[in-house]
């Protein structure tokens, strides 16, 4: 047994030191990066924000919408192959959608259907995604999925801690997801005790990523996932270093998000739920394994309409967060950055987390 006695933070414990800038408009900020990706070769220009490959956020509706934002979707897992065929017969944009797949042989055999079908073309982004990645067979699987598409851009997790971070880039991830159990519909803290505050994971792991680099391939990237509140959260994850971000909550509730849409006391909302929820497990598994316990939480959230009004406010507060801290470009987010941590008692003369 081992305490550590350092100061972990979450988005909440913080907020963000104003500085002088020349910026003279909010639209002379540049919102999208460029990314060479250490093992795929490939290279992005986009804004790196994700949706969470859940049901309620990574469908096919909302993938044909964000593209026009140069925004990624991760798609949901449970799509057949024939419903992966018919959305790629008329969407053609590879650079912002990504297939998902878990480390069961079931996942591995119909990723191998969807290649056979001449559709790996059709995405340049592979999501293997599980919850705990720390697992000696996760390692294993990355490594067969980078065998199996050398040319694809992985993105892998998840994890919280910089060993491990590394442990997946050099297993062949060229983006790790970070997050255990910061996302509000996920309650594995609350049943297993075990997560990492996510701004400090942000911070840890983006460091740890970073520093396996080549001039000529690129270096590891990161994706924080989950425990995003408010655009100030979204912010707040670049600043702490994330390249891209991840988020399930922020995109439900839409037109083009997953879920029933339903009517309580003529108020409107749709149905959210974590991917190890109880619902999610009884939906695509036919019930939760005796050998586990539900992870995740099923919720309303109230309809928000049409996701396009959603994306502009995002985008207008991402550039406003810039302005106050002089940044140009959101690649300048963490350079630019001093965290104060506020709602804390600490027995520490610390009042600035330096990034």
């Amino acid at each position: 047994m081992h305490i550590d006695n350092e100061i972990k933070l979450d988005y909440q414990d913080v907020l963000i030191r104003p500085k002088r800038s020349t910026l003279v408009s909010r639209k002379d900020v540049i919102l999208e990066r460029t990314f060479k990706f250490i093992h795929s070769r490939r290279t992005w220009t986009g804004v790196p924000i994700a949706t969470a490959n859940m049901d309620a956020s990574g469908t096919f509706e909302m993938a044909r919408t964000l593209s026009k934002h140069k925004i990624l979707t991760v798609l949901h897992k449970f799509y057949s192959v024939e419903d992966l065929e018919v959305f790629f017969t008329d969407f053609n944009d590879p650079d912002y959608v990504s297939y998902c797949l878990g480390i069961r042989e079931n996942d591995f055999e119909k990723l191998s259907q969807v290649l056979d079908r001449g559709l790996g073309n059709k995405f340049n982004f592979i999501c293997l995604d599980v919850p705990n990645a720390y697992l000696e067979v996760f390692v294993r699987k990355l490594k067969e999925l980078r065998e199996l598409c050398p040319n694809h851009t992985i993105i892998a997790g998840n994890v919280v801690t910089n060993e491990m971070t590394e442990q997946l880039v050099l297993s062949g991830a060229d983006i790790v997801k970070i997050g255990i159990g910061p996302g509000s519909a996920c309650t594995t803290r609350r049943k297993t005790g075990v997560g990492y505050p996510q701004l400090s994971a942000t911070i840890e792991c983006s460091d740890a990523a970073h520093g396996i680099s080549n001039p000529d391939k690129g270096c590891g990237l990161i994706m924080s996932d989950g425990g995003l509140v408010y655009s100030s959260c979204v912010a707040k994850a670049f600043c702490g270093g994330a390249d891209f971000i991840m988020a399930g909550s922020l995109f439900s509730g839409f037109d083009q998000s997953g879920g029933e849409l339903v009517e309580i006391d003529g108020v409107q909302y749709k149905e959210y739920y974590g991917s190890s929820s109880q619902t999610a497990m009884n939906k695509h598994y036919g019930g939760v394994a005796k050998h586990r316990a539900s992870e995740g939480r099923s919720t309303l959230i109230p309809y928000k309409g049409d996701v396009n009004h959603f994306i502009l406010d995002l985008f207008g507060s991402l550039r406003s967060t810039a302005t106050y801290i002089g940044a140009n470009k959101l690649k300048e987010f963490s350079k630019r950055t001093t965290f104060l941590m506020v709602n804390r008692q600490l027995n520490t003369s610390i009042e600035r987390y330096e990034v």
